[in-house]
């Protein structure tokens, strides 16, 4: 086992919870945890914030400790953060933060939007490397907020303009049915949304007329991974 499966879906995908009210056109600030579990056991909780940042932009950040299995004993942790500015309902990317820390190994990107000369710059610590950017696009950390805000507007086959280390990359989303999803927060009558490009084994449920963001997140791509909400709060 390593430490990458047990972080797999966090590397991917930025969640956030709502409200259980009716929704504005972007969703306000909240603090909202989740349980994550790897085949039935527990192995971490993440923290989900998204204030704004002042000047039209808004930061959303997650933080993940692990609390079981090979990554807590490796002390593993993850923080992830996001500045954007609202296009639309669209969370448009301005840069991007990410860190790994284990006890073994520590892993870092950067990614900056100069929006004036339309260039992404993502930087590892071995140098940047730039791309043009595409109006509208997003981040790993933030894509799961966009597809719940695509799915709240009725919208059925989604595609994304997505960020990623050496270019822009467009993902394509399709709801695959309606379910009654179990979690901690409590149950919900969910759509089922699954990603149909890639064999990734990513599905996600929403209870779009209620929140922008999935109630339940399960990713096979390294693991059989699942993340539930437990709770959330306004601010």
């Amino acid at each position: 086992m390593t430490i990458r499966p047990l972080l797999a879906p966090f590397l991917g995908l930025g969640l956030l919870l709502g409200a259980p009210a009716v929704l504005a056109a972007t969703p306000g600030a909240f603090t909202a945890t989740y349980n994550v579990s790897q085949g039935g056991e527990p192995t971490g909780v993440a923290t989900v914030t998204l204030h704004p940042a002042g000047n039209g932009e808004w930061v959303y950040s997650k933080n993940v400790k692990s609390t079981g299995g090979l990554a807590a004993m490796l002390g593993a942790s993850l923080a992830e953060s996001s500045r954007f500015r609202w296009k639309g309902d669209v969370p448009e990317a301005v840069s991007y933060d990410y860190q790994l820390q284990t006890g073994i190994k520590n892993k870092q990107r950067r990614m900056t939007v100069d929006w004036a000369r339309k260039q992404v710059t993502v930087d590892e610590g071995k140098g940047p490397q730039t791309y043009p950017a595409s109006p509208g696009m997003v981040e790993r950390n933030t894509t799961s907020l966009a597809l719940g805000l695509a799915l709240r507007d009725g919208k059925q086959q989604i595609a994304l303009p997505v960020a990623v280390r050496q270019q822009v990359q467009t993902q394509s989303f399709k709801v695959t049915g309606k379910e009654t999803v179990k979690v901690p927060a409590g149950s919900f009558k969910a759509e089922r949304i699954d990603r149909t490009d890639a064999e990734r084994g990513f599905s996600a449920w929403y209870a779009p007329t209620r929140y922008p963001v999935p109630v339940k997140l399960s990713q096979h791509d390294g693991g059989d991974i699942v993340m539930e909400m437990v709770s959330y709060r306004q601010q």
